[in-house]
């Protein structure tokens, strides 16, 4: 009397989870990141032992918002927060002409994705470290012309 409802249930189970586990094969997600700034240094190129080169440069953004009570926008103080990105650049052909040509000042348009990591520092203490893995870099002006 009992075991022909347990064994739908167990069928009805088993039916559940191969197909909880299907759409999880065919599940897609995003990791992608587009960043508008300036360069904040010029790129170098670092080379570990038995690894490919990567080009690594820095890159700031900035947000700017009025504050105050009033929401006309000749009233209140201009804020603005500067936020920096740690760029690294994998791709051979992207990797050579961003450090050709990536300037400190230079105004880029940097594509990719976020890649959280660890290192060791010189002091042997565990550092975290958030960097953006460019796949794609336009250049948009060239570097901010200095004051005379």
């Amino acid at each position: 009397m009992f075991r022909r409802p347990v064994l739908q249930v167990f069928q009805q189970f088993v039916r559940h989870e191969s197909e909880v586990a299907s759409s999880l094969v065919l599940e897609r997600s995003m990791n992608r990141v587009q960043l508008l700034g300036r360069v904040g240094q010029d790129p170098v190129m670092r080379q570990v032992e038995g690894k490919n080169p990567v080009t690594i440069f820095s890159l700031a953004t900035n947000e700017m918002w009025r504050s105050g009570d009033n929401e006309t926008y000749q009233m209140g103080d201009v804020s603005q927060k500067t936020t920096w990105h740690r760029i690294s650049v994998f791709r051979p052909g992207l990797r050579d002409v961003a450090y050709q040509y990536v300037k400190k000042g230079a105004r880029v348009f940097v594509e990719g994705k976020v890649d959280y990591g660890e290192y060791m520092d010189k002091n042997n203490v565990r550092r975290q470290a958030t960097t953006i893995i460019a796949d794609n870099i336009i250049f948009l002006s060239d570097q901010i012309k200095e004051k005379a």
